[in-house]
Order: structure tokens, then sequence, then C-alpha cells
């Protein structure tokens, strides 16, 4: 796990500028969090990558990067981790190729030498890959299937640069930092996500998951996307009983926690108490994984919500005898994070529990390097409540029903939210959600839904959280959830068997007699941080400030009626899923003024 940038100069034979290594040196500078063990530049004319290390596996200099390979004319930088890369290393040593490190970035250059951009599909991991090619001058770049590792793109004539992280981008100078029209409307009714290839700012893409983007010496570059999931019924499984689908997922999810264990450091579990994450202790410590160490968090009470879930983590503690750690964090220690989560945070994120996660990896860091995490489990197996609504509708009413249960606010309200000048004339973000419902390999609405959550909302909003807020602290997070055969087996499963028993049922099934039937049964829970939910004291004045704030005005983004209305009650207007209207408007104001943004 790390940060990677690069800039790559285009033009004709003779004519492309050199790449500025003094730029890349910028952007790694704004990454040291995410590898606080070591930096390094590499420039050869129009291409010059940079990266920072996190030390996980091989932790000599052998495997430093960038990683050149002279022999093969390939030089590497990579985040990410592959699960695989000692199978995938030994067989190309039978192929012939000769290795100079234990790493799995190694692995990656040798794979690519070997199949060209479909090394990707070799790969069982995580990952962001750039691989220049000494003798061709062609660069690839690539994002793992579930887009759980970040690549952040900032393209104008003829340059192209890459990051980790957009503020790494903007530390690299000249970028567009005008707001994206398109991008707001998706903030503001699309649940706060804004889907790939935009961001909020005008100048900076991200490489979507999932996709392999060749870039030629002449700046002609081509894109593809070499992974999807089929939400249909599959023939490979007819005749399949419930209790052979649940079998199948606890099967498949040993492997995947199996396959993640792969380290030469340490490795954790972030403990909610719910069955995801109790489900990740209970199959690590079936592989024997002693002294394994725990991890939960929880705040103080407010609004008469509880800010803790230590009754359901430490029957799971108590159970698989773990090294336990409860961290209870005071209201006092709170609000000063605010601010320092959003620092973390590569794009605005809404979720009060990123600032749990902030607090978390902060504590958890100072124990391990590695952790496992449940996230996932609802998009894949249908934890969510906005689920069943959708199991019976039928196709032609799919994307007004989804419009209902997830969208924020319908798109004539945003009219009394939005400045006049801002206003988009068009309802993009239910365009988007249709694009998406038309698509072939999805069997009924409910499987649509799923699909679109698991590849788009997944992807930007709790995973993209996760590797912010754990990578602010050089901490890397594993999401066996996301292991791609697991998505691929969940996505044709019947959607009936995952909403069974309140949703994720087939889960349910499979975790009987592995987890306590008392994290089984419990009521869903979510990570919750009640002092964000009901504003009030210190973080409302916070709020205030942002909204008020000179920049804020300047702006013109958000209508200064709506935010008088929005103040006077600040914890009464709620979005559809129930985040606190205000916090929205307010958390995506201070993100810009913390990016230094007018």
């Amino acid at each position: 796990m790390c940060g990677i940038a690069g800039e790559i100069r285009f033009g004709s034979a003779g004519n492309a500028a050199d790449a500025d290594p003094a730029a890349v040196s910028r952007m790694t500078s704004a990454m040291v969090s995410r590898g606080p063990d070591g930096t390094g530049v590499w420039a050869s004319g129009r291409v010059a990558f940079g990266h920072r290390r996190l030390k996980i596996i091989d932790l000599s200099e052998k495997a430093a990067q960038p990683m050149v390979d002279p022999e093969l004319g390939l030089t590497v930088v990579f985040n990410g981790c592959i699960y695989n890369y000692r199978e995938l290393r030994e067989d190309l040593i039978k192929a012939g190729y000769r290795f100079f490190s234990h790493s799995d970035t190694e692995v990656i250059g040798k794979a690519y030498h070997r199949w060209g951009a479909a090394c990707v599909e070799h790969f069982y991991g995580m990952f962001a890959i750039a691989v220049a090619e000494r003798d061709t001058g062609t660069v690839m770049l690539a994002r793992d299937r579930l887009g759980i590792k970040p690549m952040y793109l900032a393209e104008s004539g003829d340059r192209l640069r890459f990051a980790s992280t957009l503020p790494a981008l903007l530390a690299a100078g000249e970028v567009d930092t005008s707001i994206d029209p398109v991008a707001l409307h998706h903030y503001l009714s699309f649940h706060s996500v804004v889907p790939a290839p935009r961001t909020i700012l005008t100048g900076v893409r991200k490489l979507p998951p999932a996709t392999v983007r060749t870039i030629r010496a002449d700046g002609t570059s081509s894109q593809h996307r070499y992974w999807s999931a089929s939400h249909d019924r599959l023939d490979e499984h007819a005749g399949m009983s419930a209790q052979d689908w649940s079998e199948e997922v606890l099967t498949t999810l040993r492997r995947a926690v199996r396959r993640r264990m792969v380290a030469d450091v340490p490795v954790g579990v972030l403990l909610s108490g719910g069955i995801d994450s109790s489900l990740i202790v209970a199959l690590l410590a079936e592989e024997g994984q002693h002294d394994l160490r725990t991890f939960s968090v929880g705040f103080e009470a407010s609004g008469g919500e509880s800010g803790d879930e230590f009754v359901y983590s430490d029957i799971v503690a108590k159970h698989f005898d773990t090294d336990h750690q409860k961290i209870m964090v005071p209201s006092e220690r709170l609000l000063p994070s605010v601010d320092s989560a959003i620092a973390a945070m590569s794009e605005p994120m809404v979720s009060h529990d990123c600032v749990a996660f902030y607090l978390l990896s902060g504590e958890v860091s100072k124990s391990v390097t590695v952790v496992q995490s449940g996230q996932g489990a609802d998009e894949v197996f249908a934890g969510y409540d906005w689920y069943p609504p959708l199991a019976d509708v039928p196709r032609d009413q799919a994307v007004d029903a989804y419009a209902r249960v997830f969208v924020d606010r319908p798109h004539a309200e945003l009219a009394a939210i939005v400045e006049p000048e801002r206003l988009l004339g068009h309802d993009a973000s239910r365009e988007y959600i249709a694009t998406h419902f038309v698509n072939s390999g999805a069997a009924s609405t409910l499987d649509a839904a799923l699909r679109l959550d698991s590849s788009v909302m997944l992807v930007d909003d709790p995973v993209k959280r996760v590797d912010n807020m754990t990578m602010a602290w050089g901490l890397e997070a594993r999401v066996p959830f996301l292991d791609h055969e697991l998505v691929e087996l969940a996505a044709a499963c019947p959607p009936e068997l995952k909403l069974a028993h309140g949703g994720k049922g087939v889960l349910k099934e499979a975790s009987r007699g592995v987890v306590p039937d008392a994290i089984i049964d419990r009521p869903k829970g979510y990570f919750p941080v009640p002092a964000i939910r009901h504003l009030s004291g210190g973080f409302l004045e916070r709020v205030r400030e942002a909204v008020t704030a000179p920049a804020a005005k300047s702006r013109g983004l958000i209508r200064s009626d709506y935010l008088e209305r929005m103040l006077a009650a600040p914890n009464e207007n709620r979005t559809t899923l129930g985040s606190n209207a205000l916090w929205q408007v307010a958390l995506l104001e201070m993100w810009l003024q913390e990016r230094g943004i007018g």
C-alpha cells in the first residue's frame, strides 16, 4: 500500500517535452501519510513516476519503487496488494523469468511483459498501476475490479498527470479547480456520490474501476473495461438449494479472507460488532491466527442516540479470544478531528462515519500496519433497507422506484438550494441511473440496483472512505467482501436469498455455527457518530462558520435563504437516507476551503 504519482508528456517523435520531476516530487510529498517508509522519483524523457512506500510485502530496499527492470525495459509504480503474487511468481519463473526481489511489484512488471495489458485479469487483489515501456514510450494505467485503490487524473494539452489522491494533483499545480456542474448535481442528489470519471472539480477525473487505459507516445490513447459481475442467473448454478448457496458463499469468503492474510507484517481486524467484521474474525481464527488484534471505536451519546456498539464487539472478542482494544473517543476530541478528517478526503464525503474511521485508524496504526474490514457486504448481499421495496418492481418502473428510495432529493427541489447560475437545467443524476438500468446483465429491478450500488455507490462512498481515512495514518485496509470471485457469486445469487432474514439472508445462513447467534440475529447497526448527525454546540458553530465564510459567499454555490433556514433548524432536514442536509452542504464548503479553492 502506498501513494503513486506520475507525469506523461505527449507529442510527435522528438517533439514531446520532458516530464517534470519537480511536479512529481510535489505530488509524492503531498502523500507522505500513504507511504511513510520511503520515497522515490524516476524520470526518463517524457515520463516521470513517483512513489511513497508503506512496507507490507518484501520489506527490503529491493522492493522499492519506482521499480525499474532494465532487462525488460519496464518501470512500475503500484498502489495496493496482489494477493496471489506468490503463485504468479512461480508461474513466471517456470516461463523463464528471473526475479531480483520478493515483491508483488516485480510480479506486476513480469506479468505485464508476458501478458501485456491483460495481466490485470491474472491479478487477485486491489491495485492502481502504472507501467512505462522504455522502447515504445507506451504507458499503461490500470485500476482494480472494484475500484478499491484510487487513481486521479489531470489532463491538459500535451500532458497527463496521475496520483493516488486528488490533493496531490493540486500540489503539482495548473489544475482547473472550477466546480463541475454535473458533479455538483450528483453530490446534492445521488447520495453525495460523484461517479467516475468525474470529480467535484472540472480539471480532475478518475480512472473508472476495472479499467485499463493505454497511452501511446503521440498522446493517442485507448481505454477498456476488463471486468464486470453478471447479475443474471447462470446455468452453472442451476439446481442449487438455499443451503448450497450459503455453503458456497462461506467457502468463497473463507478463501477471500485467507488471501488477505498475505503480508510480512501483522494483520488485525476493524471489529464493529456487526455480522460482516465478526465473520472475518471467525474465519481468521479458523485459519489459526493467534493473538489476533481487533479494534472497535465508540463515541458519547448525543440526541438520544447511542454512540457505540461495544456490547456486540465484546461478544465476538470474547468468543474468539482476540487481543481486543476498545477506543472511546471523548466529545472534546471529536470536534478538532472533523477538520483533520476533511483534510484526509480526496473528495468531499458526507458520511458522518468518516470521522469515526479517521480516529479509529489513528489508534489502530499504533499497533498494526494492515487490517481486514467488512466494507462491501451490504451492497453485495443486499443488506440495506432500501432493497426490499425494489424486489417486485417492474423494469419499466425501476428508475422511479430506485430514485424514491436512494436519491437525496428530487431534481425540482434543487432550485431552492442551488444559486440560479449554478443550477443544472436537467436531472443529471436520474439520467445517470436510467443509463445504468437499461444495460443488459441484470435479471430484475433489484439486480439492477445491486449492480449500480456495487459498481458505483460502493466505490465512491464506503470504499473511498475507508481508503482515505486509513491511509491518512499509513494503515492498509483489506476488504474480503470485495474479493471479485465473491462479488461474482453474490451477483448471481437469487435476490430472494439475499433479502431473506431482513437482508443479507444467505450470508447470515452461511454464518450459523461460525459466529455467535447473538451477532447474526441482532438488529442491523451503523457506525454511529451522533454529534454529527445531531448538530449542536461547537459542531453547529463550525458548520455556521464554513457556510457563512467569505469564501463560501464569493463562491456562490448555495442560496443564502436556504442556508438561513437550515441554520435556524439544523437537525430538522434530512435527505432520503437520513443524512443531515445542513451537514451535506457544509461538508462540501469545508472541503473546498481546506483545499484553498476560491
